[in-house]
């Protein structure tokens, strides 16, 4: 699909603990940044600018800029997990020091515009953005946040995959005991029970 043509309907998930992994969970499990309604979508539903912020400006290179950096992302990340399983640094692919070049370039870039405190229509007050954000401003921002991420070590040791069949969802493990399995219980985690039920129904008619 060609970009910045709309795509309906579409889901949008923000439950991996991280803005950075939550725009990894848009390639799963289809591209969901495929048009600028649902870029739009993400950036407010990540919390990267307020609810109602304008976003109208937004054009298709920001959807080339947001997977751009959601390629780096992904790549730094699944490189953390090979690390992680004893592949020493000198031995990582140019496209590693390529995606990390990029994130760092990236998280560089100026900050959003302030946020400020204005009176809404109920009277109480509500955040807003003195500006409209640009482009630069958010990827520096999501940039930041996997820089934070990767460099953490108690939070680098908490990022897991999915054990869901054939999802490739990265979030921060933060249950109790770190033994969190699945992206959503409701989601992978049920399609799991499930299955197992079957099994075992399987089982008791053999």
């Amino acid at each position: 699909m060609a970009l910045g043509t709309a795509t309906a309907p579409y889901e949008l998930r923000f439950d991996a603990g991280r803005i950075c992994l939550d725009l990894l969970a848009t390639t799963h499990p289809g591209e969901r940044l495929d048009a600028l309604e649902p870029l739009r979508a993400w950036i407010t539903g990540s919390g990267l600018v307020p609810p109602g912020t304008p976003l109208a400006h937004a054009d298709t290179g920001w959807l080339v800029a947001f997977r751009e950096l959601r390629g780096h992302v992904a790549q730094l990340v699944r490189e953390r997990n090979a690390g992680r399983n004893g592949v020493r640094s000198n031995t990582r692919p140019r496209s590693y020091d390529f995606a990390l070049a990029g994130v760092n370039d990236l998280a560089r870039a100026a900050a959003p515009p302030a946020p400020r405190a204005v009176p809404g229509a109920d009277g109480f007050l509500v955040r807003e953005l003195a500006g409209p954000p640009e482009c630069a401003a958010l990827l520096a921002a999501v940039a930041r946040d996997a820089v934070e991420l990767l460099t953490d070590p108690v939070a680098r040791a908490a990022v897991r995959e999915c054990e869901g069949d054939n999802c490739p969802i990265v979030y921060l493990d933060t249950s109790r005991g770190r033994r969190r399995r699945w992206c959503s219980s409701e989601i992978c985690g049920n399609r799991e029970r499930v299955a197992r039920h079957r099994r075992r129904a399987a089982l008791a008619r053999a």
